[in-house]
């Protein structure tokens, strides 16, 4: 194929990009994530009330709590995204859900802070947490964010949950398994123990 032709089939295809409605290519290319539109006959789980403190010390037990209901009854997983000051996004981590939460559930999830990657974080590291509700249809929640500052020191930090978290036994619903970094630390025994090729 001459150089003519390439060049060609490169507007042809540019031009497609541009011109063609792009819905299902969107849909092809990046599977459903929810957000956005409802499916049609259904409804999207809805979180009512939510409640998380915001400080603690590095390996704190924090503890997220959350009142979901859906009408369908199809509530299926929890979605955690960790945002941090001074090094950005984790991968979302999942929760699922079971059966019997479907329609409605009123519990917390569980963070263990401490992290298999550094021993400490550094005093007023700050993070925020989005959490938001799946259905089986793929439609997500409103979307709750929670701010967290670490500082030092045990005996000051307390979980005390306000109202409607405050009577009575609440399950725990999972644990959010994410492992932090700290941006000030340095990886090196992260590294391979092997030198990698110079492929100049």
């Amino acid at each position: 194929m001459n150089l003519k032709k390439i060049m060609c089939l490169i507007s042809v295809l540019l031009a497609l990009t541009f011109f063609v409605p792009c819905q299902g290519w969107a849909q092809a290319l990046f599977p459903y994530e929810g957000g956005g539109q409802i499916k049609p006959g259904t409804q999207a789980p809805i979180i009512t009330h939510s409640f998380a403190v915001e400080w603690g010390y590095y390996g704190y037990i924090w503890k997220i709590y959350i009142e979901a209901e859906d009408s369908d009854g199809d509530m299926l997983r929890i979605a955690s995204v960790v945002d941090q000051v001074g090094y950005g996004h984790y991968p979302t981590d999942w929760i699922y859900l079971k059966k019997e939460y479907g329609q409605h559930f009123k519990g917390y999830i569980q963070w263990n802070t401490s992290s298999s990657r550094t021993s400490y974080l550094s005093e007023w590291t700050q993070i925020t947490l989005s959490v938001s509700i799946f259905d089986r249809a793929g439609n997500e929640s409103n979307v709750i964010v929670f701010p967290f500052t670490f500082g030092l020191g045990k005996g000051q930090y307390e979980d005390k949950p306000a109202s409607p978290f405050d009577r009575g036994e609440l399950p725990r619903l999972g644990y959010i398994h994410i492992d932090l970094f700290d941006p000030n630390q340095r990886y090196d025994h992260l590294r391979p123990p092997f030198p990698l090729l110079n492929l100049k």
